[in-house]
């Protein structure tokens, strides 16, 4: 199993702070990228245990959610979020609230989740049973509807709110909490 997955920077060709939104969805590729290497990871724990290749997987997957994810739905909830909010449109106000409760699931799943993943990492676990693979199935079924919302109805609804100095304060304010220098 190769466990090798980039958690950091952009994966687009020229997704950078400065263009927010395609690092945004750059983000997703990696949500997706770190949730195929949770189901090989379990595939491998069911064949091989919690071998070095198991845990360096589950060391990945938890850096990730421990630290990326968290950061772009700051993201989100920081600037995408409460442009959307000041707009009239009822039905782009529930999306915005659903991608909030989302948000709120996907921590609260993240902590079952990580607690089977760092049984794994320290060797601990290995065997995956009937609950640990549920806790890891429900953190996992909630990304794939909850990035289409975004993709496909909040981010083009919030790019033209978000033109001009919002967008160059978005990205400064992106970059300044991840410790980055701007250009």
């Amino acid at each position: 199993m190769d466990t090798r997955a980039r958690t950091d920077g952009p994966v687009k060709p020229g997704a950078g702070f400065e263009q927010p939104f395609e690092m945004l969805e750059a983000c997703h590729e990696r949500v997706h990228r770190m949730l195929n290497l949770l189901h090989r990871l379990r595939e491998h724990v069911a064949l091989h245990g919690a071998d070095e290749q198991a845990r360096q997987a589950a060391r990945d997957v938890m850096r990730y959610f421990d630290i990326a994810a968290p950061e772009h739905h700051r993201d989100e909830e920081l600037h995408v979020f409460p442009a959307l909010l000041a707009g009239g449109d009822a039905r782009i106000h529930a999306v915005v609230a659903r991608l909030r409760d989302d948000h709120l699931q996907m921590e609260s799943r993240w902590k079952s989740a990580r607690a089977v993943l760092a049984a794994i990492e320290q060797g601990e676990r290995s065997r995956l049973s009937s609950t640990d693979e549920g806790q890891l199935d429900a953190l996992a079924d909630l990304y794939p509807g909850h990035i289409q919302a975004e993709e496909e109805i909040a981010y083009p609804a919030a790019k033209p709110l978000l033109a001009g100095a919002p967008l160059e304060a978005m990205t400064r304010d992106m970059m300044a909490r991840r410790g980055v220098a701007g250009t």
